[in-house]
């Protein structure tokens, strides 16, 4: 049975705006902690820590300006409209990241994605992907990006520490596209902008909703139709990880122990600085 989780408005003066999805049970969006989907036109955080977990930003194409990221292990990068980059906290860094150019917008997802338990008191590191290097499948009517995983037999050139799929669906009018979920993985469905017909059921950001399908043994696809004026949505699939989370926020781990002890280790500085 499908859930509609709600998105929640989030905005930091007129610089920042976002639709959030973040579940309250962590079991909810497994093996994702929570997506932000925003818009960005000057500096609003400033450099912050993150342990036993991925922050992950993707940026759609029609931003105008790129992102300038930068981290404690002395990662630079510019992530451009289309490119994602991938942040593999693991026991702790603290990163930036900001419009290459005040005053543009740029148009992103921030994904936050568990780490195995295995994984989350690795160093941390970095993976980048240009826009050039993103998959596409066109069909009629619909244009699939896909920076992370696969669909229709193309595949992302990275290779993340937690196994996931993200695709950047565009439908015209009327466009249909049938999206596989593989067996036990979970999928959940964000709208960027219009609305769109997921198995007959319409969700769009005017209702914010966003359609979660539960985990099942057996592989299964379901039906998306973009309605009037067309639509974009982004799709989100991963095996969950079943793992007990502990937060503090900017930092989770599996267990109360590592949480502690990256809490301490930022405090004493040993996450390095920017």
């Amino acid at each position: 049975m499908t859930t509609i989780a709600r998105m929640q408005r989030a905005n930091r003066g007129s610089q920042f705006s976002a639709y959030r999805l973040h579940g309250a049970d962590p079991s909810l969006l497994d093996p994702f902690m929570g997506i932000d989907h925003a818009w960005m036109s000057a500096p609003t955080f400033p450099p912050h820590p993150h342990a036993g977990f991925s922050a992950v930003t993707y940026l759609f194409l029609d931003s105008e300006t790129g992102i300038a990221n930068r981290d404690s292990n002395g990662n630079r990068t510019l992530i451009q409209p289309g490119g994602l980059h991938w942040l593999a906290a693991g026991r702790g860094v603290v990163h930036e990241e900001n419009p290459a150019v005040t005053g543009l917008t740029t148009h992103l997802l921030q994904i936050f994605i568990n780490l195995p338990q295995d994984r989350q008191t690795a160093p941390p590191f970095a993976l980048t992907l240009s826009p050039q290097e993103v998959p596409i499948v066109q069909r009629p009517g619909v244009r699939i990006r896909v920076p992370l995983g696969s669909f229709d037999g193309v595949s992302s050139p990275l290779t993340p520490p937690t196994p996931v799929t993200l695709l950047d669906i565009t439908l015209e009018a009327g466009a249909e596209l049938e999206v596989p979920v593989p067996a036990g993985q979970k999928a959940f469905f964000m709208p960027v902008h219009g609305s769109v017909e997921l198995n007959g059921e319409t969700f769009g950001l005017e209702n914010l909703g966003a359609p979660i399908l539960p985990m099942v043994s057996d592989a299964s696809a379901h039906r998306l139709v973009g309605k009037a004026g067309g639509a974009k949505v982004a799709v989100f699939m991963g095996e969950p990880l079943q793992q007990t989370i502990y937060s503090n926020g900017p930092m989770a781990f599996a267990s109360q122990e590592n949480l502690m002890a990256a809490t301490a280790a930022y405090q004493r500085g040993e996450m390095g600085d920017l």
